[in-house]
């Protein structure tokens, strides 16, 4: 009984570290100065999401939590990550990003909240985007938005250190094209592909739940 309550306490330890060390990340992409916001308020915003925190780790290699601001403006949040092979970017349009939209059924809290037990999706690899999307939704699963990849990636640049790219379901446009953050050799790139095609390397992001404060 000892060495439970020792394990749970430790883990305990390491979500509070690991809330703290996303906080940071998320500052210093300059979103505190995107939304005109201090940097002291920008981390009080976010700081009653701490007493959200899932007290579990996620299932097999799921991420056990990411922290969303929702309304981080995409395309520039893009540029500050920086990995190996270069910086993030995206091929849509200004305009196509626009019409990307979250799902209405997804309900997506309008403040920032905790994205829960994160799945990349490298079961769902080489599957078609509408194939997987079959596969989340039946496992009582939530796909995720654009913004929410978004914050995956901030959160840990290397998700795609692997060479897979998965697609961002939880975000429509209304058509038969599917967003997605695509490893690239140039840098981690948000783009647009098929619903109804394969495509090599693509699985499907998606997520246990969604918890605001």
């Amino acid at each position: 009984m000892i060495a439970q309550s020792h394990i749970a306490a430790s883990t305990e330890v390491e979500l509070e570290f690991e809330f703290d060390r996303q906080l940071d990340a998320l500052a210093l992409t300059g979103l505190p100065a995107l939304l005109e916001v201090k940097d002291e308020c920008f981390r009080a915003m976010l700081e009653p999401l701490r007493d959200l925190l899932p007290r579990r780790t996620a299932r097999g290699d799921g991420i056990p939590f990411v922290v969303v601001v929702p309304d981080a403006p995409v395309d520039r949040m893009l540029s500050t990550v920086h990995t190996a092979a270069g910086e993030g970017c995206t091929a849509l349009l200004p305009e196509e990003l626009e019409r990307f939209r979250p799902l209405p059924e997804l309900d997506i809290p309008a403040a920032p909240y905790l994205l829960l037990d994160v799945d990349p999706g490298a079961e769902s690899v080489d599957l078609p985007p509408a194939d997987a999307e079959h596969r989340i939704v039946a496992s009582g699963r939530s796909p995720l938005t654009i913004a929410e990849g978004l914050a995956v990636l901030v959160s840990d640049s290397g998700v795609l250190r692997s060479g897979t790219s998965f697609s961002l379901l939880g975000s429509s446009a209304g058509n038969d094209r599917v967003p997605a953050l695509w490893a690239g050799d140039s840098g981690p790139t948000l783009k647009a592909s098929e619903r109804s095609l394969a495509h090599p390397g693509l699985g499907a992001a998606s997520c246990g739940g969604r918890r605001a404060a």
